[in-house]
């Protein structure tokens, strides 16, 4: 039994649950004011996500697939559900001069956009380049 558990991982298997990305949600403008400031001692990332955009969810999977092993000591990883918290984009996009799309990771350092990015290519993009 343990050969097949090992060969075909199931939804209960603890690497499914290892592949998990501390996200801090976006849920406030407090919020993004707090995270443009923590940009100036940690790398914060900004993954805006639409739940109703089948790129956006394919996207969501495969970083977090990819970014679940990064050393979270570099770098805190906000989550924004566009379609809840469109003002809070919308503030980003302002703040940040960033043009809104979705999917988006927007990467901040020293209060700076460092890197963004949108659609497929946050598939392509290396992340540990940035840290």
């Amino acid at each position: 039994m343990g050969l097949f558990n090992n060969l075909f991982k199931n939804e209960n298997s603890s690497e499914k649950e290892e592949q998990n990305i501390p996200w801090n949600a976006l849920t406030t403008l407090e919020q993004v004011n707090q995270v443009i400031q923590d940009s100036q001692g940690k790398t914060q990332v900004v993954f805006k996500h639409s739940t109703s955009c089948g790129i956006s969810g394919m996207v969501l999977r495969r970083i977090t697939t990819s970014w679940s092993t990064i050393d979270t000591s570099q770098v805190d990883f906000n989550f924004l559900d566009l379609l809840a918290y469109r003002n809070i984009s919308n503030a980003i996009a302002s703040k940040l001069n960033v043009v809104h799309q979705s999917p988006q990771v927007i990467l901040l350092r020293n209060g700076e956009v460092v890197f963004h990015t949108s659609h497929g290519a946050i598939m392509d993009f290396d992340i540990k380049k940035f840290l």
